[in-house]
């Protein structure tokens, strides 16, 4: 499996991510990853919708739980057309906790704990925690990736209205 050193830090450390760099352009590649209720969940399952996937590496920190929120918020005003996914590796236990506790309905969160499927086929997986990088796809109707908002600092928020803009234009 290809391996990217040097591409983002945590705290200013750097570290390396597994799985091939995508870049806008590129057929978004299939995934498997369990919802809440452990059932799988693939990228067909969202066939004909513009997809945002925002991979984070916890939803139980700080800044993971503000950019779902965020996001939450923002899924009212883009209609349906659009659907908001946050992947990470927490637990799909964890991740129903998280959303009931933090009223989160509108976007739909998805664990890639099992194989990291989705980390490695998107080039999100870090080596080092076995966690996902803080990285926002936005996928076309065709199943075509747009846009990509890798965050370079994984303890920073991405950039919402860059984000947004994608989704927007992908419609």
């Amino acid at each position: 499996m290809q391996t990217r050193a040097n591409v983002i830090t945590f705290h200013n450390q750097p570290l390396t991510l597994v799985g091939k760099e995508l870049k806008p352009g590129d057929k978004a590649p299939d995934f498997t990853l369990l919802d809440n209720d452990l059932h799988p969940v693939s990228l067909k399952d969202f066939s004909g919708q513009v997809l945002i996937i925002s991979a984070v590496p916890s939803l139980d920190t700080p800044v993971c739980d503000m950019e779902t929120r965020k996001f939450n918020e923002e899924a009212a005003h883009l209609g349906d057309d659009v659907r908001i996914l946050t992947v990470s590796m927490d637990l799909p236990f964890a991740q129903k906790r998280w959303c009931g506790n933090a009223g989160v309905e509108r976007v739909q969160t998805l664990s890639d704990h099992k194989d990291a499927s989705f980390g490695t086929a998107y080039g999100v997986l870090i080596q080092e925690l076995r966690l996902l990088a803080r990285c926002v796809f936005v996928i076309d109707k065709k199943g075509n990736i747009t846009g990509i908002h890798l965050v370079k600092e994984v303890t920073n928020e991405p950039d919402y209205e860059a984000v947004l803009q994608m989704a927007k234009d992908a419609l």
